[in-house]
């Protein structure tokens, strides 16, 4: 006979938080919000956390090498979607991890032998000015000079001319030694009034580039999510059928955390994956894996070996898993048994192993009740497939500006592999839909904006951390009159751009 459950799931819509003690220590800029990222032992510290709970979505319209770089410098981290071949893939974690705070490889380089046509012509293809001249126009190549937009007029002169002939050569040139701090290179750039300096090795050859520009953006950022060689965190998705040659060519590639992308995490395919990855790499790789929506499946995987585990079956704004398929769970009753389960097991086990709720947030303040609720940190699709660095076009839908947004089981993605019951091969019917969504501008001020509303309402909890969140939440269930309540009504709104801004779904 089939199972019933007693009460009905729930979304994070059918809650609210009841206000606790605010005491004069409550103050937003002193809230912390770091998390866990993957697991550790109890005593222990967590090998890799966040800064803040913000993970993107393994999605071809999220995840991309500009949303990597934008949002490890607000703290979180980015997982470079797998619906690609995993050289793209590794090619796309390279050039996040090329970034290394503040020393830029430079991306822009020339020979003594080209012209200034070939100058011209790579500056409007980059849109880079700065080009260092290398021995063999690479980008670590011997340094022989550099070129700036102030050494070469193209109305005056001979689009023919050798860049040698205008560069300005090594001699003249002032430059940092590879493996200084980016400290000691902002001193150089400020006593010589450069706006950029090229840090060279000891054998002469260029190692990158450090910008005035760049350094000020670093100082801006001080919760910026770096590895130990101050490269910005990036995950990747892998899947459960190709992971043999995958892994290893974004571990390579330099991979901080993986996470195996799939519609169901209770199976078989995601233990054989985990089990794979054990056996070769040990504990040394982080690999996270979902999703699940009860206290069985977290078990499964937690004792499968995953470092981290996400929650959430049909609850995305352009996921159907639910109606073609008639599976799912409500988002806050899954995060909530899930939670418990997850608490358990550290008490049995003393490893804890944070949880992702990933789906069903509507609204700035379901991320504060995702928190609450056990969740350690969120991954989000629709939130930031809205901004300026996600990977998809900008386009005007009557007379709006709109982003592209499609589901990885959507016919435009065909990610077989995300939905695959052993079968292989083929995507066997749509899970996503193919949509636009309300542009919203650039990450950073985005995100600073809903994390400002999680950290004002974590004050009005009497909240300084996500534990203290956890331990002293008081949460309660709201009617549908409650919610109406809720917002703006009985009342004809001024302005309605800013009743759309109170949701970004």
């Amino acid at each position: 006979m089939a199972f019933y459950y007693d009460e009905p799931s729930h979304t994070f819509s059918e809650y609210l938080l009841v206000p606790g003690y605010t005491t004069a220590k409550n103050i937003p800029s002193d809230v912390s919000l770091r998390t866990p990222l993957v697991k550790y032992k109890r005593g222990e510290e967590c090998p890799l956390s966040l800064n803040i709970p913000m993970v993107s979505a393994i999605m071809q319209s999220v995840s991309g090498p500009r949303m990597a770089e934008a949002l490890a410098r607000e703290g979180g981290c980015s997982f470079i979607y797998g619906s690609q071949s995993a050289e793209s893939e590794a090619e796309m974690i390279r050039e996040v991890k090329s970034y290394k705070a503040g020393f830029v490889p430079s991306d822009t380089n020339i020979t003594p032998d080209m012209t200034m046509k070939d100058v011209v012509e790579l500056k409007r293809k980059t849109g880079h000015s700065t080009m260092p001249v290398t021995e063999d126009g690479s980008s670590t190549g011997k340094l022989l000079g550099i070129v700036t937009s102030r050494d070469y007029r193209p109305s005056r002169m001979d689009p023919s001319t050798k860049v040698a002939e205008f560069m300005t050569p090594r001699e003249r040139l002032v430059t940092g030694e590879d493996g200084i701090t980016l400290s000691q290179a902002n001193d150089i750039i400020w006593e010589h009034k450069l706006n950029a300096l090229p840090i060279v090795t000891k054998d002469g050859h260029l190692a990158s580039l450090v910008f005035r520009k760049d350094y000020d953006s670093h100082k801006a950022n001080p919760l910026e999510l770096l590895d130990s060689q101050k490269r910005y965190v990036v995950g990747a998705g892998i899947n459960s059928r190709d992971y043999e040659t995958r892994v290893p060519l974004l571990l390579d590639a330099g991979a901080d955390v993986l996470c195996i992308d799939s519609s169901e995490g209770y199976s078989d395919w995601q233990r054989f994956t985990l089990d794979w990855v054990r056996k070769q790499y040990g504990d040394e790789v982080k690999v996270g894996a979902g999703n699940v929506v009860d206290a069985e499946g977290f078990r499964f995987l937690a004792e499968a070996g995953a470092d981290f585990i996400k929650i959430g079956i049909g609850g995305g704004s352009i996921c159907i898993t639910r109606e073609q398929k008639g599976i799912g769970r409500g988002q806050a009753t899954a995060v909530i048994e899930v939670a418990k389960a997850r608490d358990e097991y550290f008490n049995e086990t003393g490893i804890y192993i944070p949880i992702c709720s990933d789906g069903g947030i509507v609204q700035d303040y379901h991320m504060t009740l995702a928190l609450a609720m056990g969740s350690d940190f969120m991954m989000l699709g629709r939130y930031f497939a809205r901004f300026d660095e996600s990977p998809t076009k900008r386009v005007s839908v009557n007379g709006n500006y709109m982003k592209e947004y499609w589901g990885e089981g959507s016919a435009r993605a065909r990610n077989w592999q995300r939905y695959d019951d052993g079968e292989g091969g083929k995507l066997a019917f749509e899970e996503g839909v193919d949509s636009y969504v309300p542009y919203a501008g650039s990450l950073h001020d985005n995100v600073t904006l809903s994390l400002s509303k999680v950290k004002h309402t974590m004050c009005n909890v009497g909240a300084l951390d996500l534990a203290e969140l956890r331990e002293k939440a008081k949460i309660t269930r709201v009617s549908s009159v409650s919610i109406v309540e809720g917002g703006a009504h009985d009342v004809l709104l001024k302005d309605s751009a800013s009743a759309q801004s109170a949701s970004f779904r």
